[in-house]
């Protein structure tokens, strides 16, 4: 009876501390040439290894969206920060925005070929990240991507960051979980820069049925 009152509170959170600092965070981080060059690189790579609908889970303000319909991308972006949807609208007109949430993404079963979670699942508290990849699970078809960021560290633990509490994972951890939503772990990056936070990347292939049950 507890848990659901704080998951919910947590999102709340999440949504109106975002909301507060939107246009800070668009001022620091609102277009792909303020990320580092590694990390462009990475998804540019990845989004040419998809060739189906994409859809990007934690937008933003819509960078990384408006960065994937340039390279050809059929892609919608979703946030669970409307002001985070509204300014991605107003940026990039030519780019399908809308407010969702990790709980239900608004998008019928594997219908996707890829989705890019950007750094948008270091919020959720650890409990809650299992049924978050398993709706990412859910929408990709088999044998499609997920592309996904993180803060990396010796341990699942949270951490003071900015905006709002955040959350460091070892990608080891972080890959048991992907493998427990039907995920099978291909490429495993991490960065550590003087003066920032360990980063990690992973690139995840969904695992069709007949594999997942050979692997069971």
């Amino acid at each position: 009876m507890a848990t659901e009152p704080a998951a919910d509170t947590s999102t709340a959170e999440v949504r109106d501390a975002y909301a507060g600092r939107a246009e800070e965070y668009i001022s620091l981080f609102g277009s792909v040439d303020d990320a580092h060059e590694l990390d462009r690189a990475l998804v540019s790579r990845w989004a040419e290894r998809v060739d189906g609908p994409v859809l990007d889970a934690g937008c933003g303000p819509g960078q990384w969206t408006d960065h994937l319909m340039r390279l050809g991308h059929d892609v919608e972006g979703v946030d669970l920060v409307p002001a985070f949807v509204a300014r991605a609208r107003d940026r990039f007109p030519e780019v399908p925005f809308r407010v969702a949430s990790f709980d239900d993404l608004g998008v019928p079963d594997a219908s996707l070929d890829g989705i890019l979670a950007w750094y948008s699942l270091i919020h959720l508290a650890p409990a809650r990240v299992p049924a978050a990849l398993d709706e990412f699970a859910r929408c990709i078809r088999p044998g499609g991507s997920l592309l996904l960021g993180f803060f990396d560290g010796a341990r699942v633990e949270p951490f003071p960051h900015k905006v709002v509490t955040a959350y460091f994972w070892p990608p080891s951890a972080m890959a048991e979980r992907l493998e427990a939503a039907g995920f099978t772990v291909e490429e495993v990056h991490t960065r550590t820069d003087p003066g920032v936070r360990p980063h990690a990347a992973m690139i995840a292939r969904r695992t069709d049925a007949e594999t997942a049950s050979v692997l069971g």
